[in-house]
């Protein structure tokens, strides 16, 4: 069991990821595990994460690591017992890097990466796709589909029409299960259809950055209330694409292959606690961008991390101090219906933030579970804000050979039930409070929780 008061100390220090530079700014020392929950009113379950060791862990909701995976995962894909022939805790995990880091690679343009895969529970490769001589660069994000073959986001250097320089363009791409590619689709056939204006075009062009698009979410938008009522750019085969660096997220037409629906990249200037019901006003630099299933409070919503991160073509503007949210949006009206700031919770805006990773997930009782990624941070909120479970990752480890600073930094953060893992598996729900004398700003703890 990882202690709530177990103290960690490490060097921090700047890392570079996405066009963005982001100063990591933490205490030497800080409480890991889980520093606060409340068993009645947080949604119970296992979480599954990665780690800044790079291997996988899933822990129950008092921190105790339950389950581990030996891998790196860019994210971990739980699978369902029928996705995986009737058998519980299967996972889609990146399975190894490369041996030699070919020019431009880092962790988050995939070009770090040469092999994915299904595993079970115990480890064992069910599957595999890519090889040291073969490498698939997949990055962000993979699915199983459900006619049982794959969704993978890759990566790949490419020269591109008015580019003076060599790009990391990015592919989605359909694997059935002997490895051939039956589907695939490059952003960078596609960039007259994501709105970009002539100045934006321009200085997407003259950033001189190769990974200029840097797309970090593909996904199914699965059964939903907007094609039931006979929108079909809302097919259930129809993918949503986000572009991290462009500040824009799209539907691509499964069919076509054209983009069929869009929100950004310029939007009205960011109100960060304006009202509800307005329209998408600026998000940057977001994460995780889904559509909510069917079955969970919201479903047919987008649910976004908006990271309030460095991006945009040309850079967005914003204000002195810089603050994530999350964001539910209808996707056919463009507004705005519920978000979660840290001001909801009692505290400041600006202490809820993360530049890049992150993720947020709508839960069956309504609560959303959210990963503030550099920080390795996982809670819980009530639809009103309210903290009602808090994790901080004790998981270190060094990104990249040659880092000489460790991080425990979260890529995404998902819960899965109970019976996700096979019959037997422990976990406690044990109430975790703070020390409120010595962590005075804690859930539980300050002014703006005490009184609710």
């Amino acid at each position: 069991m990882v202690s709530r008061s177990t103290a960690v100390s490490a060097v921090m220090g700047a890392w570079l990821m996405a066009s963005a530079t982001t100063v990591l700014a933490l205490p030497s020392s800080f409480p890991t595990g889980t520093t606060y929950y409340d068993p009645e009113r947080a949604y119970n379950g296992f979480v599954l994460f990665p780690g800044g060791d790079r291997q996988t862990h899933l822990i129950d909701m008092n921190g105790n690591e339950v389950h581990r995976w030996d891998y790196e995962s860019f994210p971990p894909v739980p699978l369902s017992a029928a996705q995986a022939g009737g058998e519980k805790g299967h996972l889609l995990v990146q399975l190894a890097r490369v041996d030699k880091l070919p020019e431009h690679a880092s962790p988050g343009n995939g070009l770090t990466n040469a092999t994915v895969a299904e595993v079970n529970w115990d480890g064992d490769v069910e599957w595999q796709w890519g090889s040291q001589q073969h490498p698939v660069y997949q990055h962000h994000d993979m699915r199983r589909l459900p006619n049982g073959n794959n969704l993978v986001m890759t990566a790949g250097m490419r020269e591109l029409n008015g580019f003076d320089y060599p790009v990391i363009d990015n592919a989605v791409e359909e694997v059935d299960p002997s490895g051939r590619v039956v589907w695939s689709w490059k952003a960078g056939d596609h960039l007259d259809e994501m709105g970009f204006s002539d100045v934006g075009l321009r200085a997407l062009k003259d950033s001189e950055d190769p990974d200029f698009l840097h797309l970090n979410t593909a996904v199914p938008l699965g059964p939903n209330r907007w094609h039931d009522a006979g929108d079909e750019r809302f097919a259930p085969d129809n993918i949503l694409v986000n572009s991290r660096n462009a500040n824009v997220m799209f539907i691509v037409d499964r069919q076509s292959g054209e983009i069929v629906w869009r929100i950004g990249p310029d939007l009205p200037a960011l109100k960060l606690n304006g009202k509800l019901g307005r329209p998408v006003d600026q998000t940057v630099g977001a994460h995780d961008v889904h559509i909510i299933p069917e079955g969970l409070p919201g479903a047919g919503n987008l649910l976004i991390f908006d990271n309030q991160g460095n991006a945009g073509f040309p850079p967005s503007k914003q204000g002195f101090f810089s603050s994530s949210r999350v964001i539910e949006v209808n996707p056919s009206s463009g507004k705005i219906v519920w978000q979660y700031t840290g001001s909801m919770s009692g505290i400041s805006p600006y202490t809820f933030y993360s530049s890049f990773i992150s993720s947020a997930r709508r839960l069956p009782n309504g609560n959303t579970l959210i990963d503030e990624g550099q920080d390795g941070r996982l809670f819980q909120v009530t639809p009103s804000g309210e903290i009602v479970w808090e994790y901080v990752s004790p998981f270190f480890g060094k990104s990249m050979p040659g880092d000489d600073y460790v991080t425990n930094q979260v890529y995404r953060a998902q819960l899965v039930d109970y019976d996700w893992a096979p019959q037997g598996t422990p976990h406690q729900e044990h109430a975790v409070m703070p020390d409120c004398d010595i962590y005075v700003a804690a859930p539980g703890c300050h002014p703006g929780t005490a009184d609710k």
